[in-house]
């Protein structure tokens, strides 16, 4: 969890009045603030993830402004027309193909300030830009260089500059190469014949997306104009970077400017800093947080926390929200920000009128059930990761690629989707203990995860049980009666194994399980090519049924 220290004598600067260390123990844990060290001039405090606005000195006080009614309602955030452009260069288009930018004049920096400054762009590149893989930023003295400013690729050794903190030239392969930075994000971009570069009109290097800056354009205390440029393969955390780092320097008291950004087919303008809007029912927040809140009230809470609102027909809010609130994207969302305006102090908790206790989810009974007689039939249960990779899921099994739940940022090849089938996972357990004695068997009772198109989520979390037996003579007939037992144990009836045909299994000794007509898993010979795949050396035989089609039935 990312965390800032706040330090009472320059916090009061920012916040427009004086304030102890008490002040701010007592206020900050109301705007989503945990404390986690107090000191006799300042408090450190930790921050969720999602309030990245909440890295910098300016972000916290606004926040605080609002809840203290000091001030209230969304801030104004004005840029002044552009002077300056930004040429993006097609090269860059396969390595990170987006960037944006912004001018802050007129910005006045003490030490305390430009550590700031470096503080919240390692906060930006963890919080948004993942590490920089998404997006990565870089701040510069604006006076040392000059516009037109150019975003190019170019071959590594084509050109030497000297990176911040250093004193000599080095070309970009040596940056990936030598340089702390370099070697540390070099994964970004050694993978393309040709290194992002940002460069003045004079081809001098502003930066390196996203390895490092140049020395030319190092900010410091006499630095009085900036320039921000944010750089990656997703726009949208590009966007968003730019606009919390924006509108923090804006409230540190500099001028914004807009940036053209000519892209080789559009031309863009930024940073954009006009306010999302959306719709909040109150019926709906009244609901979710027990209160019986009128319209003004409501508008009210949500001024508090820096938004504003206002009523657009009867029981519904247009909820204004400003450029650094990137982190309100659903109506909940907008729920939780009238909580905190109107007060958590404030919630009085209450008996639920109807006492109840609680009791196992049916699923985990179920699944508790399985994982008993499978227990009682002597295999041992094993739990294998949820993610995996389409070579193990698709290749491996002998089956086509289908449509995965994929992960949009996987951190490496070997975690890239959601599993559909506990199958795979069982055959890589057996793969990696061959030095093991046989018979080996082995079950999982876990969730797998398919696209529903149907559910708001696209997706939807479904309960299997997979089972394998390895050792010379496993076969058919020996999983066919595991089989058999289960189905007995739980009571079920109206159940058949009828002969079918799957690429995973042998032909001629594969079975469907089916209860009525409907199929609800598979059990057979693992086919040969399979274990050749996993380099399994004795016959395996397997099951894999989903246990969500057994809920319907008694049990």
């Amino acid at each position: 969890m990312p965390v800032i220290t706040l330090y009472v004598e320059r916090f009061s600067r920012f916040l427009g009045k004086p304030v102890t260390v008490d002040n701010l123990t007592k206020w900050l844990p109301w705007i989503g603030f945990d404390l986690e060290e107090i000191g006799e001039d300042y408090v450190k405090v930790e921050y969720n993830p999602n309030r990245i606005d909440f890295c910098s000195y300016a972000g916290v006080a606004r926040a605080l402004k609002g809840f203290l009614e000091l001030e209230t309602g969304m801030p104004k955030y004005h840029a002044e027309e552009p002077k300056t452009t930004l040429n993006i260069d097609e090269a860059v288009a396969t390595v990170r193909p987006y960037m944006l930018a912004a001018v802050v004049r007129c910005v006045r920096l003490d030490e305390d300030a430009v550590v700031e400054l470096m503080d919240m762009q390692e906060d930006l590149h963890w919080g948004i830009g993942r590490n920089r893989k998404k997006a990565s930023i870089g701040i510069h003295n604006l006076d040392a260089v000059e516009p037109p400013f150019t975003y190019t690729a170019v071959e590594p050794t084509s050109i030497k500059f000297v990176p911040l903190g250093e004193t000599e030239e080095m070309t970009p392969k040596m940056i990936l190469e030598k340089h702390e930075k370099g070697v540390a994000y070099r994964h970004l971009v050694d993978w393309s014949p040709r290194y992002p570069l940002l460069i003045d009109k004079h081809r001098r290097v502003l930066s390196m997306p996203p390895i490092i800056n140049g020395e030319l354009t190092r900010v410091d205390v006499n630095t009085r104009n900036l320039f921000l440029d944010v750089t990656g393969p997703s726009l949208e955390a590009v966007e968003n970077s730019l606009k919390v780092l924006a509108t923090a320097l804006a409230d540190m008291g500099g001028k914004l400017e807009k940036v053209i950004v000519y892209y080789p087919n559009r031309t863009v303008v930024s940073p954009n800093l006009e306010p999302e809007k959306m719709r909040l029912r109150l019926n709906y927040a009244n609901k979710m947080l027990g209160s019986k809140l009128l319209e003004v009230e409501a508008i009210k809470c949500l001024q508090k926390c820096r938004l504003d609102a206002e009523a657009v027909e009867k029981g519904v809010l247009e909820v204004f929200i400003p450029p650094y609130r990137i982190d309100i994207i659903h109506e909940i969302d907008l729920v939780e920000e009238v909580a905190m305006g109107y007060g958590y102090h404030r919630l009085e908790p209450t008996v639920p009128a109807t006492v109840t206790v609680g009791e196992k989810h049916p699923v985990n009974m179920l699944a508790d059930t399985v994982r008993q007689i499978m227990t009682g039939l002597g295999f041992m249960e094993v739990m294998n990761f949820t993610l995996t990779n389409e070579r193990i899921h698709y290749t491996l099994m002998r089956q086509k690629l289908k449509n995965p739940v994929r992960l949009a940022n996987p951190v490496s090849a070997e975690y890239t989707i959601m599993r559909e089938m506990l199958l795979p996972g069982l055959l890589k357990n057996l793969a990696e203990n061959k030095h093991e004695s046989y018979p080996q068997k082995l079950f999982e009772v876990s969730d797998v995860a398919k696209i529903n198109r149907r559910l708001e989520t696209m997706c939807e979390r479904r309960l299997h049980l997979a089972a394998v037996t390895c050792h010379s003579t496993a076969n058919y007939t020996e999983i066919k009666s595991t089989c058999e037992a289960l189905l007995v144990n739980l009571d079920l009836t109206n159940w058949q194994i009828k002969e079918a045909k799957h690429p995973s299994f042998l032909q001629g000794r594969t079975a469907a399980i089916k209860i009525g007509n409907k199929q609800i898993g598979v059990l057979g010979e693992v086919h040969p090519q399979v274990l050749n795949n996993f380099e399994l050396e004795n016959p395996t035989a397997s099951l894999e049924i989903d246990l969500e089609w057994l809920l319907q039935r008694k049990i």
